[in-house]
C-alpha cells in the first residue's frame, strides 16, 4: 500500500468524509499540513498524520472518524506540528503518555499493597499479623487502592485516615497509618514511588490512649478467680484451656490453635510452630506435671482430632478468643477486671515479685522477644533449665494461693 494520494487538492469536508465508500484495498484522501483519513475495506476511516523529523519520515493516528471529528484531527495535528517545531517528536511523546498510563494502571495502591502482603507472607509473618495487616490493607484500598501510587500525597492519605478518626477509632487510624506507610516504603524500595507521604502527618492525628489488657496482679483477686475456675459450670474443654493458659503464660492464640502432634509427652515439652508466634520464632514450653496431668485429661475428650480445643461447630477449626473471654465474664470477672491476653501479666508479675527468677528467664517464659539478636540467641538456650524449674514452682505458687 503506498501514500500516495486519491482525489482532488481541495482539502476534506465532513460531507467528503461521510460520502466515502469502501474499496477492495485500503485507500487514503489527503486533507493538508500532512492530515490524511484512511479508509480500510471494511468501511473504517481512520486519521493519519505524516510527518518528517530528524529527516526520517514517520506516521501517526490520531483515531477513527467520526468519533474523532474533522475539527479535532486537524487541532491535534497542529499540536503535533507545534512539537516538530520544538524538536520533539509526537509520534514518540505519544508513547511516552501511553506508557505512563499503563504504568499508573500496573502501579496503583491496590496492587501495591498486595505485593506488600504476599512479601510479609513470605516473611514469615504470623497469621494473625497477617489478617490484621489484609483487614487494615481493605480499609485504605477502598478509598484509594485504585489511585497511581507516585499520584497519592499526604492530604490524600489523611481525608481516608480522618474518616476513620471521626468514628473514634484512633487504634485502627493509628495501625492503618503505619501500614499505609510500610505499603509506600516498599513501593520506594521498589522504585516507583518518590516518597512515604504519610512521614508528613506526624502531628496531624489524635494519639490513641494506650490500654493494658486487663489482669490480675494481687493475690487476693487471684485467689477469688482460680475458686470460680474450679467450680466453673461450663464445658471442660474450656475450663482446661483458661488452666493451661495460666500456667504457659501463653497468648490465647498459641493454645487456643495448638495441635496435639506438638506435644512432646515423654520430653515434657510443647513445640509452639513459628507461625503462631507473635515475634516469628519458634517457641518451647516446659511441661511440669499439672500440665500433663490436664493434657491427658483433655486427651480422651478431643485426642481423637488434630486440635486440642476444636469448635463445636467443626473439628477443624479452633475455638475463638471470645469463648475463653466469654467463660470468664460467666464466672463474673468483667473485662476490665482480666481478659485471656491478661494472664500472661498475671504470671509475669508473681514470678518478678518472687525474686526467685532471672528478669530474663521470666522474658524467655513469656515468649517475649529481645531486641538484641545476640542475646536472644543466648537467651533462649541458656534459660530453658531455669524455664523447667519455672513451670513447676508456678504451678506450685498457684495451689499455694488457691489454699491461703
Amino acid at each position: 500500500m503506498s501514500w500516495g494520494f486519491y482525489g482532488g487538492e481541495m482539502p476534506l469536508t465532513n460531507a467528503k468524509l461521510k460520502a466515502l465508500k469502501p474499496k477492495a484495498k485500503p485507500y487514503k484522501l489527503a486533507d493538508y499540513d500532512g492530515l490524511l483519513i484512511l479508509v480500510t475495506p471494511n468501511g473504517s476511516k481512520l486519521w493519519k498524520f505524516k510527518f518528517r523529523i530528524n529527516g526520517k519520515e514517520k506516521s501517526l493516528s490520531f483515531g477513527k472518524y467520526p468519533y474523532v471529528s474533522l475539527l479535532q484531527a486537524r487541532d491535534m495535528r497542529d499540536a503535533a506540528r507545534t512539537n516538530i517545531a520544538q524538536g520533539v517528536d509526537p509520534a514518540a511523546l505519544k508513547r511516552e503518555r501511553k506508557n505512563s498510563q499503563k504504568a499508573i494502571s500496573e502501579h496503583t495502591f491496590a496492587k501495591f499493597a498486595d505485593r506488600y502482603l504476599i512479601k510479609s507472607m513470605k516473611e514469615g509473618k504470623s497469621e494473625a499479623t497477617l489478617k490484621k495487616t489484609e483487614w487494615i490493607l481493605r480499609l485504605a484500598i477502598a478509598d484509594i487502592g485504585d489511585m497511581a501510587i507516585n499520584n497519592i500525597n499526604a492530604q490524600t492519605v489523611l481525608k481516608t485516615l480522618k474518616k476513620r478518626e471521626a468514628m473514634g477509632h484512633y487504634e485502627t487510624v493509628r495501625r492503618m497509618k503505619s501500614t499505609i506507610s510500610a505499603v509506600f516504603r516498599y513501593a520506594v524500595a521498589s522504585g516507583v514511588a518518590e516518597n512515604d507521604p504519610t512521614f508528613a502527618l506526624k502531628d496531624a492525628l489524635i494519639r490513641p490512649t494506650t490500654k493494658h489488657r486487663a489482669a490480675i496482679t494481687d493475690k487476693t483477686k487471684l485467689k477469688e478467680y482460680l475458686h470460680a475456675l474450679e467450680n466453673y459450670g461450663g464445658r471442660t474443654e474450656t475450663k482446661i484451656g483458661l488452666k493451661l493458659l495460666m500456667l504457659f503464660a501463653c497468648r490465647p492464640g498459641e493454645i487456643r490453635k495448638a495441635k496435639w502432634e506438638e506435644f512432646n509427652f515423654e520430653e515434657r515439652i510443647w513445640s509452639v510452630p513459628v507461625t503462631r508466634m507473635k515475634m516469628r520464632k519458634p517457641h518451647t514450653v516446659p511441661l511440669c506435671a499439672d500440665a500433663l496431668a490436664l493434657l491427658e485429661q483433655l486427651r480422651t475428650l478431643t485426642g481423637w482430632g488434630d486440635l486440642l480445643f476444636p469448635a463445636q461447630t467443626s473439628a477443624h477449626k479452633p475455638i475463638s478468643e471470645n469463648t475463653l473471654n466469654q467463660a470468664l465474664r460467666r464466672m463474673g470477672f468483667g473485662p476490665e477486671e482480666v481478659t485471656s491476653h491478661g494472664f500472661r501479666s498475671t504470671f509475669s508479675t508473681f514470678a518478678n515479685e518472687s525474686g526467685l527468677w532471672n528478669p530474663d528467664a521470666i522474658e524467655a517464659y513469656c515468649a517475649r522477644q529481645d531486641k538484641n539478636a545476640v542475646r536472644r540467641a543466648y537467651n533462649r538456650s541458656l534459660y530453658w533449665d531455669e524455664r523447667v524449674r519455672m513451670a513447676d514452682w508456678w504451678a506450685d505458687e498457684l495451689v499455694q494461693i488457691s489454699l491461703k
